[in-house]
């Protein structure tokens, strides 16, 4: 028994799939921020040029 907890404490077979999954959990992060801020100032545009448009004389020669 005790030499299957000494080589179960020195395999490290499970490290570089927790390493992928915290990667896998960053980048996912980061793109969700990144898309929040994306869609903040799209929609924040989009409402500007809707006013500036709106604002327009029509059929002004």
């Amino acid at each position: 028994m005790i030499k299957f907890f000494k080589n179960f404490r020195k395999d490290e077979a499970g490290a570089v799939t927790v390493d992928w999954v915290v990667l896998t959990a960053a980048v996912v992060g980061l793109a969700v921020a990144a898309y929040s801020a994306i869609e903040t100032n799209t929609n924040s545009l989009a409402g500007a040029a809707a006013t500036a448009i709106g604002g327009q004389d029509d059929l002004t020669p």
